[in-house]
């Protein structure tokens, strides 16, 4: 799958479980070549969409766009399914597309949508890197429902909170602010469950049908938020800058429709706590962006705590392909 949402051809639906109606935890799965090309687009792309997201709330709403955002990617990715693929492929049961509702509504609004909201009061790259703490709550989770993770991963996480704690100092300095840091963390809780809850509710087969109703469905709860919290009201299009409009686009083409139709894959075809790992490279690249586009500081904080979260993926890494 190397351009999943691009083209989502029948070969790449073979490489995921023909079904998704058994709720047991799915047995150790191999890590392929198209892993870890889905796994790289994951990485890099959505590393940049920091900083997409941080140029587009200079002039556009928060989760009006974040609902944009993904409703149009998710119209889109079915459109292009029903071309690819025939219409029957969009095709589900009631407990598939309840089930694709659930993780839009955890990954999208909840995820996404708050971490949208954040970047409004703290840098992109702060925001990318208190992602980290992603794996934490996927251990926890496991450990919740009966799974033993190896040490590795028990490693890679606890140096992953550790970085997690010196990313935190700005914002009980009083550097940025606090309450955007709270947001990012509630956000990784959110994403976690959504993600770990994935591959054990009766999901639709393909994950790419499964990607364009979560993000249909995450997309219209973010614009229903935006119209609660009145972000219409003075409204004008007109004083979006250019560079708000290009990011959005950007965030539409490259971070939902081909890196979160890449992570939708990696959720059924490889283990959970690999596809978690992008949460520790996301933070690099999103640093580097943020300095080199934005300006944003590289204060000790963000270089020591980076340095501690990429540290921490080395180990889950290692540990998922002795698996």
């Amino acid at each position: 799958m190397t351009s999943p949402a691009v083209d989502p051809a029948p070969e790449a639906h073979k490489a995921t479980p023909a079904s998704r109606t058994d709720t047991t935890a799915a047995p150790a799965r191999r890590i392929t070549g198209t892993v870890w090309a889905a796994l790289g687009v994951v990485y890099v792309v959505w590393g940049s969409t920091y900083l997409g997201i941080r140029i587009a709330v200079e002039t556009m709403p928060p989760f009006l766009s974040s609902g944009a955002r993904f409703v149009t990617a998710g119209l889109l990715l079915a459109g292009i399914i029903a071309w690819r693929q025939g219409p029957a492929a969009l095709k589900v049961t009631r407990r598939q597309l309840g089930s694709a509702v659930l993780i839009g509504l955890l990954l999208i609004p909840g995820g996404n949508g708050l971490v949208v909201l954040a970047e409004t009061s703290i840098p992109s790259g702060l925001a990318a890197l208190l992602i980290a703490v992603v794996p934490a709550w996927v251990v926890i989770l496991r450990a919740a429902t009966g799974e033993r993770p190896g040490l590795g991963a028990v490693g890679g996480v606890l140096l992953g909170l550790v970085g997690l704690a010196v990313l935190t100092l700005p914002g009980l300095s009083g550097d940025v602010k606090i309450g955007g840091v709270v947001l990012v963390v509630v956000a990784t809780l959110l994403w976690s469950v959504g993600s770990f809850s994935s591959s054990r509710l009766p999901m639709p087969a393909n994950p790419f049908t499964a990607s364009a109703y979560e993000m249909v469905a995450g997309g219209l709860a973010g614009l229903l938020i935006g119209v609660v919290r009145g972000e219409q009201h003075g409204l004008d299009l007109t004083a979006i800058s250019g560079r708000s409009w290009a990011a959005l686009a950007y965030l539409i083409l490259f971070g939902s429709l081909l890196a979160f139709t890449s992570y939708a894959w990696l959720l059924q075809a490889a283990p959970l706590s690999l596809v978690a790992t992008y949460a520790y490279v996301n933070p690099v690249v999103a640093v580097l962006l943020g300095a080199l586009v934005l300006n944003e500081a590289l204060t000790w904080p963000l270089l020591l705590g980076g340095a501690v979260v990429v540290g921490g993926v080395c180990l889950i890494v290692s540990t998922e392909r002795r698996g």
